[in-house]
């Protein structure tokens, strides 16, 4: 019982320390987005996008793994773009998808968004885009590099996840 406030006074600090790190996130400004455009709202484009977004994280996954650099990762993208290619015409080859899509890497517009509470504004960012069909519908989009987003790509779903405050409590209760 002795041990009660010690506990409370842990759980507290990691729920204050949780939404300080949360709110102020922020993506730096030499990073590189990606962005995956879907032809339009209907759900099947949609679901194609979904599927073409999986196929992007993959194949820049294991592109930038091991990559520390911005300048590599951009070297590693523009030598890289005809292996995402290939791969993404495969996929809407195999599902009959007869609309064309575009890659473009370099600076591209985005609008305004929201991440993790943190707003950033529209403007030009250095991107990999991957448009399908007239681009039209809703986007997804995250970090390249920083590899931000690229973690839910990797291969091995054994992640275990853990805080400071469950190894403390591990260690004495």
């Amino acid at each position: 019982m002795k041990y009660v406030p010690y506990f409370i006074i842990i759980i507290v600090i990691y729920i204050v320390i949780g939404q300080l790190f949360s709110s102020n996130y922020k993506i730096p400004d030499s990073a590189i987005r990606v962005r995956v455009i879907a032809n339009s709202n209907e759900y099947n484009d949609q679901q194609v996008k979904y599927s073409v977004k999986d196929i992007v994280q993959k194949d820049m996954y294991n592109i930038l793994k091991n990559t520390k650099t911005i300048e590599s990762a951009r070297n590693k993208i523009n030598s890289n773009i005809d292996v995402l290619s290939h791969d993404i015409n495969k996929y809407l080859n195999n599902i009959n998808y007869n609309l064309d899509y575009n890659i473009n890497y370099g600076y591209n517009y985005f609008p305004k968004k929201v991440y993790k509470g943190v707003e950033y504004k529209e403007g030009m960012y250095e991107s990999l885009v991957v448009t399908l069909g007239s681009g039209e519908g809703e986007n997804w989009w995250c970090v390249l590099f920083p590899p931000i987003c690229m973690i839910e790509a990797e291969e091995s779903t054994n992640v275990e996840y853990t805080t400071m405050v469950k190894e403390v409590m591990n260690k004495y209760f």
